[in-house]
């Protein structure tokens, strides 16, 4: 048999069709997968927000509402004498701590959500030289921020956070991360004015209570720059809640070792049985859960709609603070705070980026006139009761603050508010 005749043989042979044939085609790729359930990124917002607001309030209202301190005539004459506050602020901190503490060791062994720290490379020596001092500035401008609340209005010190990018600017020239520049200088100049103006306009203005604002403020630039200098390496980049991880017991044992030298001594049960063990939990709760919620709004939105959700809060404070301990407001602090919150935004933006937002949240909002004409309504006349509700309470004598307007046309319709 020649080799023309070999080859056309074996191309006529037919080929055996008896066995499984493979399909040419994966038929498990072909079906369109079920999309998979995700919240909706403004969710995350709301949850950041609310959780924001609630630790400032809820700190607040341990400290000034149910007094925690204030137990008998010895302990107020005592801290008469000392010339101090007897509510008990670093307590309160080092039990925020030590919750977080806990809390990310129990998430580090038990879930996913610490796996970033696997990808840190961290030593003795780096957590010495560089996570120790970090906590160290961290435990003490939650140390002054929470004494803060003891002597000024959450409005107030709402309004005194506005100069944290200044510090932050200062903070940074200061220790080389950045090189002075005078046109980013003369930029948030503005929020320095917008400040000064609202403090002027303040009632109710300690001395002393702003002297500990600031220097959580200052404290609280220092930690950020330093983070900023030790995350410049990718080695060391870590999520708001692995840095918690960190930072946390360092924090703990420092905050710990001032509490037990200045307040722990004048502290007894009676304190914490006042406030409730169930409220201690939920404040620690309250804390952590914010930290973890920072971590999925960063990761499902980014930094910027952190920073314009901050300023949103910060809105909402003032108001809730209104709302709930009556802290007036004058016009004043309103027109230097706007001032302030105007200048941050357009530091944290630039005018491009302001402007591209401007034009796309006047599309969305016509957009949302079209589909929604009554809810558009509704959320205008909501806007302008705020607004009017915000400015009459401003401008309302120190006699009649909003809570007593409050208070009085809740009786007129045979609503109690005690």
């Amino acid at each position: 048999m020649g080799v023309d005749e070999k080859v056309r043989n074996s191309g006529d042979s037919p080929r055996d069709q008896s066995g499984p044939v493979l399909p040419t085609v994966n038929q498990d790729t072909e079906k369109p997968q079920p999309p998979k359930a995700t919240m909706h990124p403004a969710l995350y917002v709301v949850f950041w927000i609310a959780l924001s607001s609630s630790v400032i309030l809820f700190n607040k209202w341990i400290l000034h509402t149910l007094k925690f301190g204030k137990i008998s005539g010895t302990v107020l004459r005592t801290a008469f004498l000392a010339k101090t506050k007897p509510e008990y602020p670093v307590i309160l901190t080092t039990y925020h701590l030590t919750f977080a503490t806990i809390m990310t060791q129990i998430l580090a062994r038990y879930t996913t959500l610490l796996d970033g720290r696997k990808t840190v490379k961290m030593t003795g020596r780096v957590y010495l030289r560089a996570i120790v001092p970090i906590g160290f500035f961290f435990s003490l401008s939650l140390i002054c921020g929470n004494l803060a609340y003891l002597y000024l209005s959450v409005a107030f010190i709402q309004m005194l956070k506005a100069t944290m990018p200044v510090a932050v600017l200062i903070s940074s020239w200061s220790l080389g991360v950045s090189q002075p520049n005078l046109k980013v200088f003369l930029n948030v100049s503005m929020i320095v004015v917008g400040v000064v103006i609202a403090s002027f306009g303040e009632i109710e203005f300690v001395v002393v209570g702003v002297m500990w604002q600031l220097g959580g403020i200052v404290f609280e630039a220092l930690r950020l720059t330093m983070v900023q200098r030790l995350l410049s390496s990718a080695e060391y980049k870590m999520d708001p809640l692995v840095s918690l991880y960190y930072f946390a017991p360092v924090c703990a044992v420092m905050n710990g070792v001032i509490a037990l030298l200045w307040e722990v001594p004048r502290v007894s049960a009676e304190d914490f049985q006042r406030v409730g063990l169930l409220t201690f939990f939920l404040n620690g709760l309250c804390a952590f859960l914010l930290n973890v919620s920072v971590v999925f709004l960063i990761g499902k939105t980014s930094s910027l709609v952190l920073t314009l959700c901050g300023v949103l809060k910060d809105i909402m404070l003032v108001a809730a603070s209104m709302i709930i301990w009556g802290t007036q407001v004058t016009g004043l602090q309103f027109f230097g705070y706007g001032i302030a919150l105007s200048g941050m935004v357009y530091y944290k933006l630039g005018y491009e980026t302001l402007k591209g937002y401007a034009g796309e949240a006047g599309r969305q909002w016509a957009e949302f006139g079209n589909n929604r004409p009554v809810l558009r309504k509704i959320s205008i006349i909501l806007l302008v009761l705020l607004v009017l509700f915000v400015v009459l309470g401003g401008l309302a004598p120190p006699e009649m603050a909003p809570r007593q307007y409050f208070n009085q046309a809740t009786n007129k319709m045979g609503i109690s508010t005690d």
